[in-house]
């Protein structure tokens, strides 16, 4: 048996196992090459809409495509191996129905072969996640924050607060389990709600902002690793690539301006040796 046979992908019900187990390790990644990376440490590989932001410069979420999502969910998933890759379901592409959400959610299955979906909303959702479940289609809710939700929010700020803000996030999570998602993220809340949403619903909760209470966490990869010009305040920075990474280009422009930089007669010298 070939190594590669021999690897077995995540599943979205190894994902909903994970309940009060061993911590769910999430990261996003919108690329092959990083994807490969990510694949090695995480369960979960979450392809984001936030790709808006990290790849193509949006203020928001709002205009990010399906098509967007499609072409670098297929990317990640070329890339990766053994991690549940997740698609995220864009601004636009769910909300109208049911009807519309099972459309959306059936390119994104076919066309990127990943192994769930990710959608905003909690009790408003509710019937659209059982719908989609019921029909063979591994559904991950989001509660709390929802970013794509920015222009009726106002801003990016925390959620639950006051404890008298708690109900409805609470609400939230518990229709997205009793509708049939496999996990939920939990962005922006405070460790005290987060808490009880984690020890309340029957299915893992993967905070983001909503500290360690939760059953997993996942972070932008960019933001963690230093290459985001703005990150959230709840971001822990593992690296600090983007100094890095410019002194490099820094480096190699200066080496191309001054001749400095091998020509094809050196590396063939090189490689002869």
């Amino acid at each position: 048996m070939s190594v590669q046979s021999a690897i077995r992908r995540k599943t979205a019900p190894d994902i909903r196992a994970r309940k009060q187990a061993e911590p769910i390790v999430m990261l996003t990644s919108y690329h092959a090459h990083t994807a490969a990376l990510v694949d090695r440490h995480c369960d979960v590989i979450l392809v984001g809409d936030s790709l808006g932001s990290v790849m193509h410069g949006f203020e928001t979420t709002v205009p990010v495509t399906l098509d967007m999502m499609i072409l670098q969910g297929a990317s990640v998933m070329r890339g990766s191996q053994q991690a549940l890759v997740v698609v995220d379901m864009p601004f636009g592409s769910y909300e109208a129905s049911r009807e519309q959400a099972f459309n959306s959610a059936v390119r994104i299955m076919k066309e990127t072969q990943c192994g769930a979906v990710k959608l905003e909303g909690g009790v408003r959702m509710a019937e659209t996640i059982a719908f989609l479940s019921g029909r063979g289609i591994p559904v991950m809710g989001h509660v709390g924050l929802t970013p794509q939700s920015i222009n009726t929010l106002g801003s990016f700020r925390a959620q639950g607060r006051s404890e008298m803000d708690w109900g409805p996030i609470e609400d939230d999570a518990k229709a997205v389990a009793d509708a049939g998602a496999f996990s939920v993220v939990v962005e922006a809340v405070a460790e005290p709600l987060a808490r009880k949403i984690t020890e309340t619903i029957a299915i893992p909760t993967i905070g983001i902002g909503a500290s360690a209470a939760c059953d997993g966490q996942v972070l932008v990869l960019e933001d963690m690793l230093g290459l985001s010009p703005r990150t959230p305040k709840f971001v822990r920075r593992y690296g600090n690539l983007g100094p890095a990474i410019e002194a490099a280009i820094e480096g190699y422009a200066a080496d191309v301006r001054s001749r400095a930089f091998p020509g094809p007669e050196h590396v063939y010298e090189m490689k002869k040796s």
